[in-house]
């Protein structure tokens, strides 16, 4: 996907193209192996940051850790199904179809698909 010369680009449900597949690291894997299917729609650099990325992301039931870096954020819409972003620290967030989720930079936890998941994000490093 690619934007147009005016720089706009849409993208969203139903995806097309094909999907990068992986799985979560085995040393980070909690419960499961689930499927990650992602379809990234924009790879950009931005003032004041590394990069931006954006599209979205469909998974598998299946909890596994995780680890931001310190400049790394992101922000999530679930469109279908249901998740939970555990934090290190205690504590942690579910969201279901219209919900978002903020994870901060140097953020460490959990993140675990309830129903099989798709969501819209943005990462910004």
């Amino acid at each position: 996907m690619a934007a147009g010369a005016h720089g706009l680009l849409a993208f969203g449900l139903p995806v097309s193209g094909e999907a990068e597949l992986s799985h979560p690291k085995p040393e980070r894997l909690i419960a499961g192996k689930p499927l990650r299917e992602t379809w990234n729609a924009l790879d950009a650099p931005l003032a004041g940051a590394q990069n931006l990325s954006t599209g979205v992301w469909r998974c598998e039931p299946g909890h596994w850790r995780i680890a931001f870096g310190p400049t790394e954020r992101e922000v999530f819409t679930v469109v279908q199904g249901r998740c939970r972003v555990h934090s290190a620290a205690g504590g942690c967030q579910e969201a279901g179809p219209g919900q978002a989720i903020h994870i901060p930079p140097g953020f460490a936890g959990s993140f675990e698909v309830l129903e099989a998941v798709t969501k819209v994000y943005v990462i910004v490093e």
